[in-house]
Parts: structure tokens; sequence; C-alpha cells
């Protein structure tokens, strides 16, 4: 007989058995779907913290142990061994490709990195200081326009087409964001070049001179990518399935993903990282900003500290960390902020406050500080967030159409508004 949880109902006296359901990792989960129409009640989880809101094989993620595998692969070896196409595939069919597979897979993706030429008007919409994101977004929404009624999203095959056509396409999008709010003219893909590098060369390439990138930057970006492909169901993940499950248009998905990425407390900390090491401006300030960290009347909190599920060392942190070391080094960048960064660091794990509470740093603390490093400004960090992650977006709302158990999102709630009243009309009310 399968494992059990029995649920009473104290009121009424009412039981009902609840399988639990074990995965291949990771805690067992209690099957609650019936629990409304045996006992005619909702369960009550603010932020889904102990909620399996689906099944998947993608992403495992233990905050516990500070550990992350993408199909089964540590994302240590992926990030020293593979690249960030290789991983798109590995995300998207479940197995790593061979030779001829992944020739052509990144065939595949070079058909599809090209925009419809109308798109490139479409940036000249927004104001000359619009956030990227902000831009990003509402192209990625309009390309649904442009496949409205020639995506089947029951064929596995269109649906394959579909993530091609997103991971690239996010490149070009991508770099006309930045373009844009610089004043330079948009560049067309040159599918000469590896993945990485053709983003480079649209992204910072000049009309009047020959733009080659640094082997060791396209490496340290190509890394971002990856360790920013997926983690698990994460609020905007979850949020490209829920639009999902409506069977809404898939690029409007990923534009609905990116919406969410940008807020501050999920893609955007990596900006809110930089703009606190500038605020704080020399290591000599950082223990005056520690303490305000601890000071409970204080508004100011350390960001890159901490994670929603990670109680560990965030193993993405330890991977970029080492990282950006090597990038400023190899190319003999003097990066004042990673100082900062880096004694903010020493100072907080060797503080009690810190420890007890588990604020180790995470991915996102040492991320900007690449970025930056490869002149990538802040308002385009959540840019290059959303431009990896897309990949598990789409890995992700793939799964979830051949989910035997699809069906809408509709989440429920605990009401605490009035009760039933009359309406009194607007001549009669005192």
């Amino acid at each position: 007989m399968p494992d059990t949880v029995t649920i009473i109902d104290n009121r009424t006296g009412k039981q009902m058995e609840c399988p639990v359901l074990t995965g291949v990792m990771g805690p067992p989960v209690i099957d609650i779907k019936h629990l409304y129409k045996e006992l005619g009640m909702f369960t009550y989880d603010p932020g889904y913290g102990a909620t399996a809101s689906c099944k998947s094989a993608i992403t495992y993620l233990d905050g516990e142990q500070g550990v992350l595998m993408h199909r089964g692969y540590p994302i240590e070896q992926l990030a020293e061994q593979s690249t960030f196409l290789e991983v798109c595939y590995l995300l998207i069919h479940g197995e790593l490709p061979n030779k001829r597979e992944m020739d052509e897979w990144e065939a595949g993706i070079k058909t599809h990195t090209m925009t419809h030429e109308h798109l490139s008007r479409f940036y000249t919409g927004y104001r000359y200081d619009a956030h990227p994101m902000s831009i990003m977004g509402g192209v990625v929404n309009a390309i649904a326009s442009y496949y409205h009624n020639t995506t089947d999203i029951q064929d596995r095959d269109q649906r394959l087409i579909t993530a091609k056509r997103v991971i690239g396409k996010m490149p070009n999008i991508a770099s006309k964001c930045y373009r844009y709010a610089v004043g330079l003219p948009f560049v067309y893909p040159d599918n000469s070049k590896s993945y990485v590098e053709n983003f480079m060369n649209m992204t910072f390439s000049r009309p009047c001179e020959k733009y080659t990138p640094s082997p060791v930057a396209v490496r340290a970006l190509d890394l971002l990518f990856i360790l920013h492909a997926d983690h698990e169901q994460n609020a905007s993940t979850s949020t490209v399935r829920l639009a999902g499950s409506a069977e809404t248009n898939p690029f409007a998905c990923i534009a609905a993903g990116i919406a969410t990425l940008w807020g501050k407390a999920h893609g955007g900390a990596n900006e809110a990282v930089i703009r606190m090491l500038e605020e704080i401006g020399h290591p000599r300030n950082i223990q005056k900003y520690v303490n305000r960290a601890k000071d409970k009347d204080d508004s100011f909190r350390l960001m890159g500290f901490g994670h929603r599920v990670y109680k560990n060392y965030d193993p993405r942190a330890t991977i970029i960390r080492k990282a950006c070391h090597e990038l400023l080094v190899e190319m003999n960048l003097n990066q004042p902020m990673f100082e900062i960064a880096m004694e903010l660091e020493r100072i907080a794990l060797e503080d009690e406050y810190f420890i007890s509470r588990k604020l180790y740093p995470n991915v996102d603390f040492y991320s900007g500080l690449i970025y930056q490093a490869l002149n990538i400004p802040a308002e385009m960090f959540t840019v290059m967030f959303a431009l990896a992650r897309s990949a598990g977006w789409l890995a992700q709302w793939m799964e979830l159409m051949e989910d035997d158990e699809f069906r809408i999102g509709r989440p429920r709630q605990l009401y605490t508004g009035k009760q039933i009243r009359n309406y009194v009309p607007l001549n009669k009310r005192p």
C-alpha cells in the first residue's frame, strides 16, 4: 500500500487519506488535489514556500546542501565543461547531444537569429531613457503577433521551432535594447560567429572599426548564461508556466516571465548590488553599512546576500566568484568594486548576525561585477539574465505542454473581506 498522510477535520470528524508522492530526489510531497472535494477546504501557503505546483524533470535544487543540477548534471560540471547552447539543448531535450545533434541544434538556432524588419521601428516608440527591460518585454510580446496564427502549441515539432526562435532571437533583441539607449545603429546578426560572439558583436561593434571580443570575455559571458539558464520553480518560471497553462502564445509567456524577472527581488538584484557597492564607495565604509543592515530600524539592507531557497552557500556564487577574479586579472582590469565586494563578503561572513541567519552571498552578488567589467551598463544586467533564462522558461513551458495533468492554473485564497451586505442607493446613504 502506498504511503499516505491522514488529514482530519476536527470540526466535523471527517478525514481523508492523501497519497505521499516521492520524487527521484528531494522531500516527499503530499498530494492534496482532492482536499476541497473531500473536506471542503483549501490549504494556505503564502508565497508557495511549501507547495509543489508541478512535476518536473528539468532542474533539481537542494537549498540546504547548496546543490543545483540540470537533468542530473551538477552545475559545477556544466559550468566548467559545457557551453550555453549545449545547456539549452540539455534543458529542452533532456539529454546531452552527440556531435551531429549539437551541429544540427546550433544550425537550427542560427536560422532564427533575425527579427522582422518592422520590429526595428518598434524600439523608437520608447523614450530614449526607457529601462531596457521595459523595451525587451514589449518587443518579445510584439513578436507574438508575427506567429499568432502559425504556432500550434499542441504540436511538439512546432514547440521545438518556437524554442529555436526564442533562443536565436534573444541576443538580437537584447543588443538592440542597449544600442537604442546609447544611440548606436542596430547591427544584423553574423551567423559565422558563435552565439556569444554574435551577441557581443551586435552589442558593442562600431560601424567604422573592426570589433573582436576578448576570448576571456566571451567565456565569462557564456559562463554567466549557463549559470542563469534555469533555476527550478522561481517567480518568473512559475509565471511562464501559469501563463502557459492558459494556452497563450509562447512569446507572450516569455514576455510575462520578463516582466516578473524585472523585479529587484528577483532578476533585478544584480543591478541593486552594483548600486549598493557604488553607495558604499570604499572599503573603509563597509562596517558602517554592515551596522546599518543589522539595525532593524534602518531600511537599508545588503543586496546579494541570502536566498529564498539556498540556506547554504549558493553553488553558482562559488563558481562566479572565481570567474570574476580570473576575468579581472586576465583582462588586467583594476576593479575597485570587486575589492569592496570581496571585503564586504569577508566581513559579513565573519559576523555572527549573518552567519546565524545563513545570509551567504548569492549569484547576484558577483554577476553584476562581471557585467560591469565587460562594459555592460547596470540597466542591462537583467536583460542579460532574461536572455539566458529564456532557455529555462522554454524548457519548463514545453514540459508543461506535455504534462498528462495539464490544466489551467487557478490558485485559491483565504477571503478576509466583508460578509454579504445589501446595496444602498447613493441618495439614501448617510
